[in-house]
């Protein structure tokens, strides 16, 4: 039998961005059948690079290689009178599924929100249907929240200035 490789994780660094944009474009069209427009994704990749207050990126790797990906973005709860961290852009390659990326992604977010110490809580949305992704969310120790999601999409920044 052979042995499994250990998942190490990562901050992801700007020599990364061809792998984040890739892994988004790649999790867009398994997830929900959208064509992400690349140019516009890989400047959405750069700006968090550029302005660490929109958030940061991870990365697992497998013997060296970069298997998955994840980045936590900020929310400020004055209820809590701390952040939440939104987990986005989660995405494993195929060939390493099953084998641990997301396991290793969510528990160095894990540690990393609890040493910060203004970290309440940790968040994630999820398409409707992907069962696949909400079992692993739930082994992780998640749970579905009450919370429902509305948006206005991209139209806005369409229309704007």
């Amino acid at each position: 039998m052979a042995q499994l490789q250990a998942v190490t994780v990562r901050a992801a660094t700007r020599d990364d961005v061809a792998f984040l944009v890739d892994g988004n474009a790649r999790m867009a069209w398994e997830t929900e059948a959208l064509t992400l427009d690349r140019e516009r994704l890989r400047n959405g990749v750069e700006a968090v690079f550029a302005d660490a207050g929109r958030g940061f990126y991870l990365i697992a790797e497998v013997d060296g290689i970069a298997a998955g990906q994840m980045m936590i973005t900020y929310e400020w709860s004055d209820w809590r009178n701390g952040v939440f961290w939104w987990i986005q852009s989660v995405y494993t390659l195929p060939e390493y599924r099953g084998r641990g990326a997301f396991k290793a992604l969510y528990a160095a977010v894990e540690t990393l929100a609890r040493e910060r110490g203004d970290v309440c809580g940790l968040r994630l949305y999820v398409e409707a249907h992907n069962e696949t992704a909400q079992a692993t969310y739930r082994r992780c120790g998640m749970s579905e929240t009450v919370y429902r999601m509305f948006e206005v999409d991209a139209v806005l920044a369409r229309t704007s200035g």
